[in-house]
C-alpha cells in the first residue's frame, strides 16, 4: 500500500508530556485526548493534522513516563505512522499495541522537511518524496508486529485470534 502522506518534524528527545500535557489526564476519552495532542510542542498540531500524516522525529521520541494515552492522543488525532531515529521502548510498545506503526531511520530526518508531502511505501519500508528525488529505507518492524498493527492493535489482534481459535 502507497500512500501520500505529509510530514510533521519533531526533534530529539520528545517526552509524553510534549505529545499530551499532564494537566489534560483528567480525561481519558481519545478525541479529547487528540484536541491535545503534541500541544506541548507545537500548538497547532491537534488543528492542523490531517488523518495518516507522519510524525518524522530524531533520537529518542517518547521519552518519559510510560502513559499510553500519549500514544492514544496521536492515534485518535490520525496519526497512524511515526519515523524517528529511535524511540524509547516503551512508548514504542505502547504504539504497536494500540494500531501505530513505528519506523525507526537514523536518515529521514534530515531528508524531509515539515509539511513536505510524501510517499510512504509500508511493504517495502521505503519513504520517498512525490517527485522520487528522495528515498530513503525504513527499519523494516518484525512480521508478527505488522500483523498486530495491521489488525489496528494488539486488543483487536486478540479478539480476532480468539475467534479464530475459540476454546473447545
Amino acid at each position: 500500500m502507497t500512500c501520500e502522506r505529509r510530514i510533521w518534524k519533531f526533534g530529539d528527545d520528545v517526552n509524553t508530556d510534549l505529545i499530551i500535557p499532564g494537566m489534560y489526564l483528567d480525561n481519558y476519552d481519545p478525541s479529547h485526548l487528540a484536541s491535545h495532542a503534541m500541544e506541548g510542542a507545537n500548538a497547532d498540531f491537534a488543528r492542523s493534522v490531517k488523518e495518516g500524516d507522519i510524525i518524522l522525529a530524531g533520537r529518542n521520541f517518547g521519552c518519559g513516563s510510560s502513559r499510553e494515552q500519549a500514544v492514544t492522543s496521536l492515534r485518535a488525532c490520525g496519526i497512524q505512522t511515526v519515523v524517528a531515529a529511535s524511540f524509547a521502548r516503551i512508548f514504542y510498545r505502547n504504539a504497536a499495541a494500540l494500531g501505530i506503526a513505528v519506523y525507526e531511520s537514523p536518515e529521514a530526518y534530515d531528508a524531509f522537511e515539515e509539511g513536505e508531502k510524501v510517499l510512504l511505501e509500508r511493504e517495502e519500508c521505503v519513504l520517498r518524496s512525490i517527485d522520487g528525488s528522495k528515498e530513503i529505507r525504513l527499519r523494516d518492524m518484525p512480521p508478527h508486529l505488522k500483523t498486530v498493527i495491521d489488525s489496528g492493535g494488539l486488543l483487536p489482534y486478540l479478539k480476532c485470534k480468539i475467534v479464530e481459535h475459540p476454546k473447545d
